[in-house]
């Protein structure tokens, strides 16, 4: 079968070894909500930089409660001025027919943003849950495997990489089902509310403390200060009564506040995804690193596409133009990420290294293989400390012999 010339790069796994500007704050936020005469209609994406510009749809706390909360939590965390695109859908739609590649309609609103999105938020109102027998509403869990699907296919047909983030909807305080064994790394679930009792999550905190931190930035830096919420809930109880099942959550993979001894204020406990700890994309700063380096190394290598090729006699690359393609893509993500802080750099302030294998015979294939991989930062999660005593040992003392 003939194809298209292309370009296709693939993620690497199994590397970490663990057991011009780019919006990378630009995010979507997909709630269930209500049409609001001609100015808010629903399935359409609207574009706001404010609290005010949802106003002016039409949208208020009474005719879209749940929007309206999400969006003022992401500007309470975001200076005004933040683009967000609002995208309302059916309240009678689950999250497992949004998210449907084929048939859900936030495969268009991806569509309509021409691969300038890097998230999307999904959240609920008003829809009874389903049977809640794995600790959330089973339409969350469903909806995995299909926004998972989603995120690739904007990342494989439009080459815009991007990740989802699920509303925990129907959390009534029970400990639901692990999703260490799962491998969705795309895709993470919220747990916990700025409202008691609430059916559903912060979706809008959580999406604009990511929306102003670099993509190696950990969400739950405590460096950066506190959550703006005053009151954050899981189930019926604050999440400062309920420490024993933050750390359960955490067990489990859900990303959820958390409370600090000796600091004021909450904190999301860690940003992680719906997958094994093994997997190299099992937390939002690596999904969202190696997404920008992704989109980099496509827009590098875009320029060389139907390019004439020196070649040698047996067909092979000339070892010139192995060499400039490999400094034209490590370049290209030094600039834009080592020098920004976002990789960790070597003392030649290198954090990328790309390879291409000379003996590929591109005369008879048409085809060159490049390995790119760029180095992470780690992350200090777990933090021992040895304190005692300073005592000089007997007959030890200073000047003693």
């Amino acid at each position: 079968m003939n194809m298209l010339p292309r370009i296709k790069v693939q993620f690497l796994n199994g590397q970490l070894g663990i057991v011009g500007d780019s919006p990378d704050g630009l995010f979507a936020l997909v709630c269930a909500a209500v049409a609001v005469a001609e100015t808010f209609k629903l399935d359409t994406s609207y574009s706001v930089h404010s609290l005010g510009d949802l106003k002016k749809l039409g949208v208020t706390s009474e005719n879209n409660p749940r929007l309206f909360k999400h969006v003022s939590d992401f500007y309470n965390e975001v200076p005004e001025g933040t683009k967000l695109i609002v995208f309302g859908v059916d309240k009678t739609k689950t999250f497992t027919e949004l998210c449907d590649k084929e048939s859900g309609v936030i495969r268009e609103l991806i569509t309509s943003q021409n691969g300038a999105l890097r998230g999307i938020f999904v959240a609920g109102d008003g829809r009874e849950a389903t049977a809640t027998t794995q600790g959330l509403d089973e339409d969350v869990f469903t909806a995995l495997p299909k926004a998972q699907q989603l995120a690739e296919w904007a990342t494989e047909s439009l080459f815009a990489p991007l990740f989802v983030v699920l509303e925990g909807r129907g959390f009534k305080g029970t400990q639901p089902k692990s999703l260490r064994k799962e491998k969705y790394n795309r895709v993470a679930i919220l747990i916990g509310d700025t409202i008691k009792s609430s059916e559903g999550a912060a979706i809008g905190t959580l999406a604009g403390k990511l929306a102003i931190i670099p993509v190696q930035r950990n969400v739950g830096r405590v460096k950066d200060g506190s959550l703006f919420p005053l009151e954050m809930y899981l189930g019926e109880n604050t999440v400062e009564e309920s420490f024993g099942l933050v750390s359960d959550l955490y067990d489990a993979g859900y990303i959820t506040p958390r409370k600090y001894v000796g600091k004021s204020g909450y904190y999301f406990v860690d940003d992680q995804m719906a997958c094994e700890q093994t997997d190299d994309y099992s937390h939002l700063t690596s999904r969202r690193t190696i997404d920008k380096a992704y989109r980099i190394a496509y827009n590098a290598f875009l320029n060389f596409m139907l390019d004439e090729l020196t070649v040698n006699e047996d067909g092979t690359l000339h070892q010139g133009v192995v060499m400039a393609w490999q400094q034209e893509i490590e370049n290209a993500i030094n600039r834009a990420m080592t020098a920004a802080g976002e990789l960790s750099a070597t003392e030649a302030g290198e954090g990328c290294k790309a390879f291409i294998d000379a003996s590929q015979n591109v005369l008879a294939t048409s085809k060159i293989n490049v390995t790119i991989k760029v180095r992470p930062f780690g992350y200090s999660r777990f933090i021992d400390v040895n304190l005692g005593f300073l005592v000089e040992e007997s007959g030890k003392s200073k000047g003693k012999k």
